[in-house]
């Protein structure tokens, strides 16, 4: 099965980078298992909507790490999110601005297009305290769940082969 782990954010915009720094983290976890190498390729992009979309053709299960904005934030907490939940939890229906478009609406035109996209999406979400200061510095709360959220992915990879940690610490920081 063809995966694809893509980290999103912008690499100076504080947290919203952690999306790309869980992505390298998995890469590096990936590469301390020979086994594991083929099993997914790891990318990271600063794009959304119709370039997020084309960047999933051709795979059969991609993994999103993104960061996530609330409105009363814990950050550093995460959520292991399906494609449905983001189209339940969205006010607008077609635009996330006048040059693109929402990703779920993207994903709807390529495959009415005919486009091979993943039957499978997960999206990890992670929560984030900052993504307005320009910083290439990850603030400590959302830092401390990169290892975490690599650990999730690692087990979306390889659920059979990786040792679980105890149920506490398998599950501290999800929602």
């Amino acid at each position: 099965m063809a995966t694809l782990v893509l980290g999103l954010g912008n690499p100076i915009l504080t947290d919203d980078a952690v999306g790309i720094r869980a992505a390298e983290a998995v890469q590096a976890a990936l590469a301390q298992r020979a086994d594991a190498l083929p099993l997914a390729e790891v990318a990271t992009a600063s794009v959304g909507g119709l370039a997020l979309m084309e960047a999933m053709i051709g795979y059969e299960r991609v993994v999103l790490i993104d960061a996530f904005c609330c409105r009363e934030p814990s950050p550093g907490r995460i959520h292991r999110l399906t494609l449905a939940d983001l189209e339940a939890n969205r006010a607008t229906v077609h635009s996330a601005s006048s040059h693109d478009t929402r990703f779920e609406t993207a994903l709807a035109l390529g495959r009415q297009m005919g486009f091979a996209l993943p039957d499978e999406i997960i999206i990890y979400a992670i929560e984030v305290a900052n993504v307005i200061d320009f910083s290439e510095q990850i603030t400590p709360a959302v830092a401390c769940a990169i290892p975490q959220t690599a650990h999730a992915v690692m087990s979306e990879l390889l659920p059979s082969k990786l040792i679980r940690r105890s149920t506490e610490e398998a599950h501290y920081g999800f929602a």
